[in-house]
């Protein structure tokens, strides 16, 4: 079966699995050759150039297993009779323990604080506090619960939301309401044709003034003018992991808007998420050739 693998320890974690014949293909090195053989293709972190071209000369295709929760690159490319796989789980832990820090970091002005060092001036002054605030989380699945979980004893009110609703969560039509309750609004939906530039001007005007926004989803969830709108008044403070455009172009007005704390898009990038990263592909592809029923698929649902 072949199969093209990311990296050399993904390769080794299957390389006892009997069939499996691993290519490696990062997307930075030329395209091996054989492409029209691969059964099994397990892309890389960053997705490889020209994805659409990659998948279209996969006639062999059966599975893509990606290392990402998200997966919008693929899913609008799969060819026929493929099955599309997240890593959903994989990158929980790290991306909730990013989300508490962020939203600590900008509630108690770390950033500030850390330009005043670098500046040798000692500027006290009382800041905001996580405890006794409402932290309202879009987008309640597994991360979601990974971040409650870490949340707890806090001493903070949370409020769930999905795209449908359940006993414990409100559905996304409640969301206006909900918005000015709210001290800390954490984005964790999937990036899908419905959930792109959800964040506008109008959600904004709705969060209550002095709340920070959270982006631990996709970038293009969020409207960037309508927010380095708001962040210039002053109103709204933002924690972002992820940005419209992204990489974040050297110069952008987000980068100086005041208020606002940006990582990298490296809340899942921790040796917690390789581990079980390694974990869930081989798992996966030990049911695949066993012909038992795979977890984490894409639906027209997702």
């Amino acid at each position: 079966m072949k199969t093209w693998v990311p990296s050399d320890s993904v390769a080794d974690v299957l390389s006892d699995l009997p069939g499996v014949e691993c290519r490696i293909y990062d997307g930075t090195s030329p395209m091996p050759e054989g492409v029209e053989e691969v059964e099994v293709w397990i892309p890389p972190l960053i997705p490889v150039p020209d994805v659409p071209g990659t998948l279209a000369r996969m006639s062999s295709l059966r599975l893509v297993q990606t290392v990402t929760a998200g997966v919008d690159p693929y899913r609008p490319h799969m060819p026929e009779g493929a099955v599309l796989c997240n890593a959903r789980g994989v990158h929980d832990a790290g991306t909730a323990e990013w989300a508490v820090g962020a939203m600590i970091a900008a509630l108690r002005e770390f950033p500030g604080f850390v330009d005043a060092q670098r500046r040798g001036e000692w500027t006290y002054h009382h800041t905001g506090v996580l405890a006794d605030s409402t932290v309202l989380i879009v987008g309640y699945g597994s991360i979601g619960g990974a971040l409650e979980r870490r949340l707890e004893g806090f001493e903070v009110d949370l409020v769930r939301v999905a795209r449908s609703a359940r006993e414990g969560v409100h559905g996304l039509d409640e969301l206006p309401a909900l918005l000015p309750q709210a001290d800390v609004v954490v984005l964790l939906v999937p990036a899908t044709p419905d959930t792109a530039g959800m964040v506008d001007a109008a959600f904004l005007a709705r969060m209550k003034d002095g709340a920070v926004l959270v982006n631990a989803a996709r970038g293009g969830i969020v409207d960037t003018d309508a927010l380095i709108a708001e962040l210039k008044t002053g109103r709204l403070r933002a924690a972002l992991d992820v940005t419209a455009p992204e990489p974040l172009p050297e110069g952008h007005p987000l980068w100086s808007a005041p208020g606002v704390l940006i990582t990298p898009h490296v809340a899942g990038s921790t040796p917690a998420s390789g581990r079980r990263m390694l974990r869930l592909i081989r798992a996966q592809l030990s049911r695949y050739l066993a012909g038992e029923q795979l977890i984490n698929i894409i639906t027209e649902s997702y």
